[in-house]
């Protein structure tokens, strides 16, 4: 009768075990562990890191609530050893199980780029690169790289145009080179066949519409005022004119702080001066905008061979069909100028 009765007990006291392990080990997997009190937000697992700093990170962050558990879970998934770097969402009240296995998946979530605003190489690669894991100076390289760029179609004048500004998305862990083939493919979508035929029937190839449009997007910050400016260069490359661009010049000194291009100026002996050389220079002056490429491949029609900054200081430009009439409305902004003291 005594050993039922110690074999009843037994039989309880391991039932209860059982069910608190049982238990136990259902919370450790199952429980919830991460953003308890937090919404969801995302991690960054830089290449250097290790699994005790993500951990330790993750719970100085206040991300889990447990690190002991998820560290548990961690090794029981073999993801101690294994980490993946790369951007993760991790998501209000997500498991122990749950967000090691969309770790040890590397499961990222893509970040976004986007560039704009960028007249040289080096804006290009710091803010293209800006939430990747690709530094700025790898990019850069590339961008730099003749023979590297040159299989693309591109060379160092003209690679800047392959990048269209716009938001993207890609994952944190791209690699300088992918990131560049990214933009190639992005290049070719956005050139397709009906912008390509309006490039064809005003003469230029993509890369001279985007040098183009570098100089209208420099030459005014009023976006519907372009096309008329786009015409205009496109009349003086129609009748073989110099292009005489202000914007060319600061780009040909590298001092774009100029307000007042003087003449001095023009005689600059650069590939890039406008006011030298006929034609469009060897590449774009800045990164231009989808619209700014738009306005010369919808140019406006006019006679316009001239123009000069109104004298109200705008932003919007007279235009002018004479050389006569030009000097006149040169007369007016030049006063204007000096008006207000601006000499250089």
């Amino acid at each position: 009768m005594k050993k039922r009765k110690r074999l009843l007990l037994g039989m309880i006291v391991f039932s209860v075990l059982l069910t608190s392990f049982s238990f136990y080990f259902y919370q450790l997997f199952f429980g919830v562990n991460v953003l308890a009190e937090k919404n969801d937000t995302t991690i960054l697992i830089d290449r250097d890191d290790t699994f005790d700093s993500l951990r330790n990170r993750l719970y100085d962050e206040q991300i889990i609530e447990d690190a002991l558990s998820f560290s548990f879970v961690s090794k029981v998934l073999g993801y101690q050893d294994a980490i993946k770097p790369g951007v993760y969402l991790l998501t209000k009240d997500m498991n122990n199980l749950e967000a090691v296995r969309k770790l040890r998946a590397g499961d990222q979530t893509p970040v976004n780029i986007t560039f704009n605003n960028v007249r040289l190489k080096p804006e290009l690669a710091e803010k293209i690169t800006a939430n990747t894991g690709v530094s700025t100076e790898e990019f850069l390289a590339l961008l730099n790289n003749e023979d590297y760029i040159a299989d693309f179609g591109f060379n160092e004048a003209t690679v800047i145009g392959m990048f269209i500004p716009n938001t993207y998305e890609v994952y944190w862990t791209i690699s300088a080179e992918a990131l560049f083939e990214r933009m190639n493919k992005e290049y070719k979508a956005f050139w397709n066949d009906s912008r390509k035929q309006k490039a064809e029937a005003i003469g230029l190839s993509p890369a001279e519409v985007s040098t183009l449009a570098s100089i209208v997007q420099a030459e005014s910050i009023m976006g519907d005022e372009s096309p008329t400016i786009a015409g205009l260069y496109i009349n003086r490359l129609n009748k073989n004119i110099l292009l005489q661009a202000d914007p060319t010049v600061k780009f040909a000194l590298g001092d774009f702080e100029i307000q007042r291009v003087l003449t001095a100026d023009t005689r600059v002996d650069s590939p890039y001066n406008t006011y030298r050389y006929k034609g469009l220079p060897p590449g774009p002056i800045n990164l231009p905008t989808i619209s700014s490429i738009n306005a010369v491949l919808n140019y406006k029609k006019h006679d316009y061979i001239y123009m000069c900054a109104k004298e109200d200081f705008s932003g919007y430009h007279r235009f002018a069909k004479t050389l006569v009439e030009h000097n006149k409305n040169a007369r007016l902004f030049q006063q204007a100028l000096n008006r207000r003291n601006i000499y250089r």
